[in-house]
């Protein structure tokens, strides 16, 4: 869903910059083939939440952060559906399953660079 949304709101931000009105009734893949555009605001998105979980991770300060990523704080869970998290959704794009893989992994910058890339 909010997937959906980001690429909304950019599709939004293009009409706007094109001053193309709601009421032409063009479809958005003709508007970004005709103007020559890509979509780019989901890329930079993950590009910057994996380099973010790199630098946190090779971090000694955040201590607190690492403890709540690997998920070792006690308590009881809400109410509800869970909503997706923060490092399930990097463990999707990168394709790497478990997450102390990830963590491992986050350690050496050159390795992790990859994985962004």
């Amino acid at each position: 869903a909010d997937v959906n949304r980001l690429e909304a709101f950019e599709m939004w931000l293009f009409r706007r910059m094109l001053r193309i009105p709601w009421t032409a009734r063009m479809r958005n893949d003709y508007i970004l083939e005709h103007n020559s555009m890509s979509r780019e605001l989901l890329t930079a998105i993950k590009r910057r939440k994996v380099g973010y979980l790199g630098h946190v991770m090779r971090g000694t300060k955040y201590g607190l952060l690492h403890t709540i990523m690997m998920g070792k704080i006690s308590g009881k869970r809400g109410v509800g559906r869970r909503r997706a998290s923060w490092l399930s959704n990097i463990r999707n794009w990168t394709g790497i399953d478990r997450a102390a893989d990830l963590f491992h992994l986050a350690q050496d910058r050159e390795k992790f660079a990859e994985v962004i890339a």
